[in-house]
């Protein structure tokens, strides 16, 4: 017991001083047929990142597009098949993706919001949320084994939720993002009453606020 607490002490003053990155990269989800969760997943346009087996052991891991996280599922299941919920998926546009899913064959909800958004208080609303509010719209899907997905629409983050260089997990995330700001300059045009030739530093200046939460240029 000595000579542990000792080598844990010398492991600790040799650590790097500051908070060690904790990502959270993979979410197991329990299914009850391997192969038709994948056929599923395969589906929706997921990438399929590993298929593994050794026996009747098998392990299979897919990404949604633009995700830096990952769902794993396998045999023997981990948990009860469907006991998996309220799993979100952000997007950048609620209806874009709502309709996507549709064209792949997947039941999806109506959009919805809650009565008290952005936070999911007071019970659902129908459509989208009020100005189409980051954060507060919302579709709802559960795949063959009734493990439940959340579609949340995010433009704009809450501060502090975006740190260091700013980035977009995909061409789809960034074309949403520019016509935001096309938008949004138009608008600017509109107040000062003339065109607004240096256009793309408003936009960069717009882009960047959004994402980092913080105020945004008018």
């Amino acid at each position: 017991m000595t000579s542990t607490a000792v080598r844990n002490e010398e492991e600790t003053s040799n650590a790097p001083v500051g908070q060690v990155d904790l990502k959270l990269e993979v979410v197991t989800i329990p299914v009850s047929d391997v192969n038709r969760a994948k056929e599923f997943y395969e589906s929706l346009g997921w990438r399929l990142d590993a298929d593994f087996s050794d026996g009747d052991e098998r392990a299979i891991q897919f990404t949604p597009p633009g995700s830096q996280g990952s769902i794993h599922f396998g045999n023997p299941s981990q948990g009860t098949p469907g006991s998996a919920q309220g799993m979100f998926l952000v997007v950048s546009d609620i209806k874009a993706a709502r309709d996507d899913l549709l064209r792949r064959g997947v039941e999806v909800s109506e959009i919805f919001h809650f009565a008290k958004g952005p936070a999911p208080f007071g019970g659902f609303v129908g459509g989208p949320a009020p100005d189409r509010g980051s954060y507060g719209s919302y579709a709802a899907f559960k795949d063959p084994d009734g493990n439940g997905w959340l579609l949340q629409e995010v433009t704009t983050r809450f501060p502090g939720r975006v740190t260091g260089d700013t980035r977009y997990a995909s061409v789809n995330d960034l074309v949403q993002a520019l016509r935001r700001a096309e938008a949004a300059h138009g608008e600017h045009e509109k107040r000062i009453g003339q065109r607004h030739a240096d256009w793309s530093s408003w936009y960069a200046a717009y882009m960047v606020a959004e994402q980092a939460g913080t105020e945004l240029p008018v």
